[in-house]
């Protein structure tokens, strides 16, 4: 436990709740005061932030087998190679 250490936190409820529950963002100190930066903007930047996480996540379902692949070929590669040398 850390002690006499206060932060500011924004907890977003998750878009995809398969996996997550929440995304928690720990505000800057200066946040708040910068550039006159609203409660709603903040709030809203980290909407956007936890939505396109989820987003780019769902864009590319082919990446994962692409990659087992890839992987399967390179091994194959290097055993015939080993077996012919």
């Amino acid at each position: 436990m850390v002690k006499g250490i206060s932060k500011q936190v924004i907890v977003v409820q998750s878009p995809d709740p398969k996996l997550f529950e929440q995304a928690i963002f720990i505000l800057r100190e200066d946040a708040l005061g910068k550039d006159g930066v609203s409660d709603r903007a903040i709030l809203r930047q980290a909407r956007q932030a936890a939505g396109s996480f989820v987003l780019q996540e769902k864009k590319r379902p082919w990446q994962g087998p692409v990659w087992a692949g890839l992987g399967a070929l390179v091994t194959g590669l290097v055993w015939v190679l080993t077996v012919v040398l």
